[in-house]
């Protein structure tokens, strides 16, 4: 069975690299891939889809990411995204070792939360060994150490119609006349409660470093790296995601990536 799980995923993996080099091979033709309704972007919205619905189908919400050992750990574990948010509250609570530091969890639950560091710190902890797949071609090696997304919802205690679990990022990733646009991200329940997917605050047997995205991030083992959000604040549930960002579901998928990143 082990065996099977592994070839599923390395057949996902080739499949998205496929298609990622296709891309590239004909750039010109898909320039307009990213413009909101063009007839490119529904094509790829609509494989996206697929493999989401193949990826449920084949692997439900029990095939797990592979796990390795210390001796595979051969480098840092390169940092993705943002290095540092620049916010003056994020920046006074990272000079305070985070201290002060508090986990929402909002939306469709019975029982709203707020989590101190040292509550998600006496919560019974995980830590895997896994696999960091970035969408740019690289991959590394670490270990992770983190609370169960699984355990903190089930103190929280969603509601029937909470589909999806959103996270929303102290980091700001561009400013528009508006004002900054802050980076968030989405999964649905069932990666949620996946036993690997974890709020991790350690990185090889260390506290969780800035670049990193202390003190708070998600591993979501089963998918890209850009799935997995850092310097996390807020965790909220929702149904749809029609009153968030562009209503895609994360800040890359308004921008054109996929919604659903399994691997």
């Amino acid at each position: 069975m082990r065996r099977t799980t592994l070839d599923r995923r390395s057949f996902l993996r080739r499949s998205v690299l496929g298609a990622s080099g296709l891309a590239l091979g004909g750039c010109k033709v898909f320039d307009n891939a990213t413009v909101q309704g063009s007839a490119m972007r529904a094509v790829f919205e609509s494989a996206s889809s697929l493999t989401y619905r193949t990826q449920r189908l084949l692997g439900g919400g029990h095939s797990l990411a592979r796990e390795y050992t210390r001796a595979d750990i051969l480098q840092s574990q390169h940092p993705n995204g943002s290095v540092l948010p620049d916010s003056e509250s994020y920046q006074a609570m990272a000079r305070n070792g985070f201290a002060n530091f508090e986990l929402a969890v909002t939306g469709l639950v019975d029982s709203p939360l707020t989590l101190s560091r040292e509550s998600l710190l006496a919560m019974p902890a995980r830590t895997q060994i896994t696999r960091h797949d970035c969408v740019e071609g690289w991959s590394c090696i670490a270990e992770w150490t983190g609370v169960p997304l699984g355990q903190v919802l089930e103190q929280a205690r969603p509601k029937p119609n909470a589909r999806y679990v959103v996270f929303h990022c102290h980091d700001a990733i561009e400013r528009s006349l508006a004002g900054p646009v802050y980076y968030y991200e989405s999964i649905d329940m069932i990666d949620a409660c996946h036993p690997q997917t974890i709020l991790a605050y350690g990185l090889n047997g260390s506290p969780l470093p800035i670049a990193n995205g202390a003190p708070l991030r998600v591993r979501v083992e089963r998918q890209l790296g850009y799935k997995m959000a850092k310097y996390v604040h807020t965790i909220e549930l929702v149904e749809s995601f029609s009153d968030l960002g562009r209503g895609k579901g994360s800040y890359w998928a308004d921008r054109g990536y996929e919604w659903y990143a399994g691997i």
